[in-house]
């Protein structure tokens, strides 16, 4: 099974691109469902017809999804939930009030990628299709499961612990009841599908398209969400450099905007070397049906295959040597004086910008020390040697 995200600026057209591939998918023969974790839900204009919260059938072998993020909340979080409503109704809050309170931030694009999750384990589909969120929130959502998952390991046990022996006693010193068994088996549960859902989109089978216009501001916030990207270990296939304005003949307002572009596109091809860079002209209307978006997915794509996996080892590998190892981790267009390394017990903290990550050692490097580390050629390099004492 195939899976796709598409991400980038907002108002670049990644929803268009998103569903013209996956238009293009459905017409191979292939089951093809395509979902959004965009709270602006703009796939259903872009296919012209009304989308349920179940997929909905648009095409041949074409299903659309716009997740109804109450129903997941409401299975995912209820007794989370629940517990903070009796501590908010303990210390007075309104009813109203503590029920927005309780809905945690980025819920519907996370609710989204579980629901991502049922659909990749079901083996109904052939191709998945995701329309992501802005880039900014999507960096978020996808560091999430890495994040909740360094608390888990070390934070989470302890708590349950002492929460179990002293609850009590707390409950009558505070006069606020304390969280059952029920809501540490929710966060549990809530951990494990969100760790899975790493691992699918980690693996193989998936990768991350990355949708800009040819314009400077555009450019920069690609070219660091494809850094962050590669820090959080998600493969980047390629980009799509859409509404390009065609060569010809024309007034001086458009030959401006072309020459200026042509700029731009030069500076794309040099910030993401190796990757396929797609074209797609700037059309005089909207492509919206399935027939528009098919076509417009023929013309980005021009004869070679959308759907092929991405290739390499992923963003990160370690190469032994003759004295330890070495972790290369893909970090594209970065300089030296761009990261910050730690090193903490069997954990290494790369931090790259406002982005950090805590990359928890395989046991065969944490038994090494890091000996040296230098960025060169659009990647950390860090070496490993066994202890001598």
């Amino acid at each position: 099974m195939r899976i796709l995200l598409f991400t980038g600026k907002g108002g670049v057209g990644k929803s268009t691109v998103a569903a013209g591939t996956s238009a293009l998918a459905a017409a191979r023969g292939l089951r093809t469902l395509v979902l959004s974790t965009d709270a602006a839900h703009s796939l259903a204009d872009a296919f012209g017809m009304p989308v349920g919260a179940e997929p909905t059938k648009v095409a041949e072998n074409l299903f659309v999804q716009q997740v109804d993020a109450q129903r997941r909340f409401e299975q995912s979080w209820a007794d989370i939930q629940g517990y903070l409503l009796s501590v908010l109704d303990v210390v007075g809050v309104d009813p109203v009030a503590a029920e927005e309170l309780t809905v945690i931030p980025g819920a519907e694009e996370v609710l989204a990628l579980l629901e991502l999750r049922l659909h990749a384990l079901s083996g109904t589909w052939d191709v998945i299709v995701v329309d992501c969120a802005p880039t900014a929130e999507t960096l978020r959502l996808l560091a999430l499961p890495e994040a909740l998952g360094w608390y888990m390991q070390r934070v989470f046990p302890f708590e349950r612990k002492v929460v179990k022996a002293l609850k009590p006693v707390l409950t009558r010193a505070a006069g606020v009841p304390m969280p059952g068994d029920s809501v540490f088996d929710a966060v549990e549960r809530l951990h494990a599908e969100l760790d899975e859902v790493r691992e699918l989109l980690s693996g193989p089978d998936s990768s991350v398209r990355l949708v800009m216009t040819p314009e400077t501001v555009v450019l920069a916030e690609a070219r660091r969400s494809f850094t962050t990207l590669s820090l959080f270990g998600y493969r980047v296939d390629g980009v799509i450099a859409n509404r390009v304005f065609p060569v010809g003949e024309g007034d001086a307002w458009r030959a401006g905007w072309v020459e200026a572009q042509a700029k731009v596109l030069t500076e794309v091809d040099q910030s993401f070397p190796g990757l396929p860079i797609w074209r797609s002209v700037y059309r005089t209307g909207e492509p919206v049906g399935v027939e528009a978006l098919r076509g417009l997915a023929d013309e980005v794509y021009a004869g070679t295959d959308p759907l092929a996996p991405p290739t390499g080892n992923g963003p990160m590998k370690v190469t032994r040597t003759e004295t330890g190892a070495v972790l290369e981790l893909a970090l594209p267009n970065v300089e030296k004086a761009d990261v910050d390394l730690a090193r903490h017990g069997d954990e290494l903290v790369v931090t790259v910008g406002s982005y950090r990550r805590l990359l928890s050692l395989p046991a065969g490097l944490a038994r090494h020390q890091v000996s040296g580390a230098k960025v060169s050629e659009g990647a950390l390099h860090v070496r490993f040697e066994e202890r001598t004492t």
